[in-house]
């Protein structure tokens, strides 16, 4: 098995390898793994119970990092007797494989960890959270991943078409060119992921297709990865119309942020009402990411926490101390 450990703060990076190097040689020795060092990632290989461990390791150093300038021997050899000493570490969730070579993309944390077993493992996932915390990345990834490994035949990628708190009026183009500024975040994420002229064709040939979400109707979805983005912007029945088109072997992700609805003061957000009927349903997965998994530069988590409730940042209950 084979997993990645990112690098929360490049300039930390001595720090943690230890001098030398040193740290990383008795986490290799103590798991017996292999981890190699190259731009900004620990890659971590070897047996999955190792491979977890020493992940486990690896990130517990980088918190501790968080409050203190250095470590130090007898920390680090702590850290690795404690982990040792447990049996019930979450398995190491391996790099998700995209067509870039050099694109080296796997979860971070624990939240994102879940987000992606999560779709991995059912057919329907809904992900909620705040700005920053890789819901639309970590799901394009995903479906991304699973074209490349030909499990699925095509991504269908849908928004709705809502402005964000203004009014642009009739856009110029196609349909192509009216839905393509809704679907930029999640373009700007696949082309972290794929080339422009591999998009380009995918997209020729209805491998990639972009679509709003009142163009669903009437559609069935076979083979696909499904992704609706911004779903708090959709309504209860053009959520109850969009799950209803998944077919078989596909996979459907829900992302949104239900604190940013952009829908008048009196209507009801769609993937709210759908996560309070389909929460207990089984195979489906509701996951919520709070402002301790956002990724984006750390001023966003200060910005979340700052603006509070009305940007995603009031706290779950998972989330409170």
């Amino acid at each position: 098995m084979e997993t990645i450990v990112n690098i929360e703060d490049p300039s930390r990076r001595s720090a943690l390898y230890g001098p030398a190097d040193r740290y990383l040689r008795l986490i290799r020795a103590a798991f017996d793994v292999r981890i190699s060092a190259r731009n900004g990632v620990l890659r971590i290989s070897g047996p999955a119970e190792a491979v977890a461990k020493a992940a486990h390791c690896l990130q517990q150093l980088q918190r501790a990092l968080r409050t203190c300038p250095s470590l130090s021997d007898d920390q680090v050899k702590e850290v690795i007797h404690e982990t040792r000493a447990t049996d019930d570490l979450p398995q190491a969730v391996s790099e998700i494989g995209v067509y870039l070579p050099s694109a080296h993309i796997a979860p971070k944390g624990d939240g994102q960890r879940t987000y992606v077993e999560a779709i991995r493992n059912h057919d329907l996932t809904f992900c909620l959270g705040p700005a920053g915390t890789g819901k639309t990345y970590l799901a394009v990834a995903m479906a991304v991943s699973l074209l490349k490994s030909n499990k699925i035949k095509r991504i269908v990628l849908v928004r709705p078409a809502v402005e964000a708190g203004e009014k642009l009026g009739y856009l110029p183009g196609d349909m192509q060119a009216k839905v393509n500024p809704y679907l930029r975040p999640l373009f700007d994420a696949m082309h972290d992921m794929m080339t422009f002229d591999q998009i380009k064709r995918f997209m020729q040939n209805d491998v990639i297709e972009v679509i709003p979400l009142a163009f669903m109707r009437g559609r069935t979805l076979n083979h696909s990865a499904i992704i609706l983005d911004e779903a708090q912007n959709a309504t209860p029945m053009q959520m109850l119309m969009f799950l209803t088109r998944l077919g078989h072997h596909s996979k459907m992700i829900v992302t949104g942020d239900d604190s940013q609805s952009d829908l008048g003061a009196a209507e009801k957000s769609g993937v709210v009402d759908a996560v309070a009927r389909l929460r207990n349903v089984k195979g489906v997965a509701v996951l919520r990411l709070t402002r301790r998994d956002i990724v984006r530069h750390p001023l966003v988590q200060k910005v979340v926490e700052v603006y509070g409730d009305k940007a995603g940042g009031q706290p779950s209950p998972s989330d409170k101390s």
